[in-house]
């Protein structure tokens, strides 16, 4: 565990031991910051989505920083999904972040079968070919932080048996 850090430095980019309330970005959305941070440091970060890089470049703040850390995701909800799933593969909890999603957006499906995730315009209770197996899948309305997808099975598996 890291230890507490009792005087939280100013901060003005990422900093080793950074307590405080980290603000993340994505896409057109402003940062959407709690106003009150309860006197703790603020860092605000922007990224276009939430791409390999900019999920890189998170998960090295989020490693440098200590125990009590509070993290606020705003943008489109794939994006903040994906982005809180890299944030819990660092250890935080759900009650250490604050997740705003704005729009609809693209939703992402994990395929149950081949462990594909499909980018998708449809929501639960609809169906999608898998990009990777390319099995019609229904869209099923349980959400996996952990995959930040919505979990897809084969919709007519019942039909063909």
């Amino acid at each position: 565990m890291k230890p507490a850090y009792v005087n939280p430095p100013a901060v003005a980019g990422p900093v080793h031991g950074f307590r405080g309330v980290i603000c993340v970005s994505f896409g057109q959305a402003e940062s959407l910051a709690p106003e009150n941070t309860d006197g703790l440091p603020q860092q605000d970060l922007h990224f276009t989505s939430a791409d390999h890089e900019s999920l890189r470049q998170l998960k090295s703040v989020i490693a440098s920083t200590y125990v009590g850390m509070r993290l606020v995701l705003a943008g489109p909800p794939a994006d903040i999904q994906a982005a809180a799933a890299v944030a819990a593969e660092c250890g935080l909890v759900e009650e250490e972040m604050m997740l705003l999603g704005q729009g609809s957006g693209i939703s992402v499906v994990f395929c149950g079968h081949c462990h594909t995730k499909t980018p998708s315009f449809q929501g639960p209770g609809s169906e999608v070919h898998c990009q990777g197996c390319a099995t019609t899948l229904a869209i099923s309305g349980h959400f996996s932080r952990r995959k930040a997808a919505y979990l897809g099975f084969a919709a007519h598996a019942e039909e063909s048996a």
